[in-house]
């Protein structure tokens, strides 16, 4: 297989460091009331959370089994994907991620991300049926 001739593919080594590193990204997912997550929320990697919301809210993580079902390689241990939440409460609005049936949240069932914060995520298969969620920044 040939390497892209610089006419619109990509370039291995130095490449141009002026170039800034950009990447579609779809239209962000706005979740307001507490829920689980499906497997394409969270696979479009930004999540809006609690949009003027003054009570905490928590998002459940989707079961491991439906979220291997949407995944290419996802029987391979190391797989990783990210994902961020940026958390739009007032007040009080904190946001939870938490586990679904398979996950481990980082040493936790919870992660808590402030009001008016955001987090970014890391979900890395750990295991066959099993997933690990770190917080990242």
């Amino acid at each position: 297989m040939a390497l892209p001739n610089g006419a619109g593919g990509y370039q291995l080594g130095d490449g141009n460091v002026n170039e800034p590193y950009i990447n579609l990204t779809a239209d962000p997912v706005s979740i307001t009331a507490s829920a689980t997550l499906s497997v394409a929320q969270l696979l479009n990697g930004l999540i809006l959370a609690n949009s003027g919301i003054t009570a905490s809210q928590t998002y459940t993580l989707p079961t491991v089994s439906d979220l291997e079902a949407q995944l290419i390689n996802s029987d391979r241990i190391g797989t990783t994907f990210e994902f961020t939440v940026v958390n739009l409460g007032t007040s009080s609005g904190t946001a939870v991620i938490a586990a679904g049936t398979g996950w481990t949240v980082s040493g936790s069932l919870t992660m808590t991300i402030p009001v008016t914060t955001g987090a970014q995520f890391v979900a890395r298969k750990s295991a066959s049926g099993a997933w690990t969620l770190y917080r990242v920044v």
